[in-house]
């Protein structure tokens, strides 16, 4: 798989614009994210304002956008990056199943996360409360464990958690029926706050508590100081200057994730802005080790 120069995490119309920026910079670029491209884009009814696409509809839009991609050649990876950590000179991405991605730089193009985290989730990240199923799946073997789920298609990670674990209850946050194996015991409650009792956690829940070794929270995206260690937020938006750059050498964000307005035109030239920002870092880099 090797090095990329450019890792762009978001398939929304930010993300998009930044892989095609670093690949027309002639870039080794992984695109990151949903091969169904964005569904805020794609259920949007009527986009007035997108320059050169007048009264276009959201599947219109994201129909374009895929074709510009295929033209260029882009391919999507289709993964959830848990965690971003970075390494000095480069960025080391943790995929589902403990897969690992290594780049020079990273954009961040995941949009808003919705929601606050529950009271004592970012506390016990780590010791507790886990955001990757499949990552920390073996750490359970003989244990019981919590799958707090926002969307139907999370339920494979909690079907192959509960074929190491002894017990797993499994929390819809969706209203689809879930279909999942017998082994997992579905939970209608209300998850209210998480905290430590003793080696074990304890999930409050509207309607009592659960006793358990783990809770794993799987959400559609990471809230970015918890994907990125060190990172400065601003709320739930990454500070950036004017050229997309972060606090962090070499990483970058864009889009919704950068602040408002939360425009799909406004979304777009922030991603050009960040690979140019980019490209610029890696060619800085390039120069000081001559």
């Amino acid at each position: 798989m090797g090095r990329y120069d450019i890792a762009v995490i978001g398939t929304g119309p930010a993300g998009l614009s930044a892989a095609i920026t670093g690949t027309v910079r002639n870039k080794k670029v992984l695109l990151l994210g949903s091969k169904d491209l964005s569904l805020k884009v794609t259920k949007a009814h009527k986009i007035a304002n997108y320059l050169g696409l007048p009264n276009a509809g959201g599947e219109e839009l994201s129909a374009a956008f895929q074709k510009h991609i295929d033209e260029m050649g882009i391919e999507i990876t289709e993964d959830k990056i848990n965690a971003i950590y970075g390494m000095g000179d480069y960025y080391v991405l943790q995929g589902g199943e403990n897969v690992m991605y290594e780049a020079t730089s990273v954009i961040l193009a995941t949009g808003v996360v919705a929601g606050k985290p529950f009271p004592g989730e970012e506390e016990n990240l780590g010791r507790g409360v886990s955001y990757c199923a499949t990552c920390d799946a073996a750490l359970y073997r003989g244990k019981n464990a919590v799958v707090i789920a926002y969307a139907p298609k999370e339920e494979p990670e909690a079907d192959f958690l509960a074929e190491m674990a002894d017990h797993v209850y499994y929390i819809p946050m969706y209203k689809e029926e879930p279909q999942l194996s017998e082994k997992i015991e579905i939970v209608r409650k209300k998850p209210v706050s998480m905290e430590r009792d003793g080696s074990k956690m304890k999930l409050v829940t509207d309607d009592g508590e659960i006793l358990t070794d783990g809770i794993f929270i799987l959400r559609e995206a990471i809230s970015p100081k918890q994907l990125v260690p060190g990172l400065v937020t601003d709320g739930p938006h990454v500070a950036v200057d004017l050229q997309m750059k972060t606090n962090l050498p070499g990483c970058f964000a864009c889009g919704d994730i950068a602040g408002t307005p939360y425009q799909y035109i406004k979304a777009a030239g922030q991603g050009n802005v960040a690979a140019l920002s980019a490209v610029s870092y890696l060619d800085e880099l390039k120069r000081r080790s001559k």
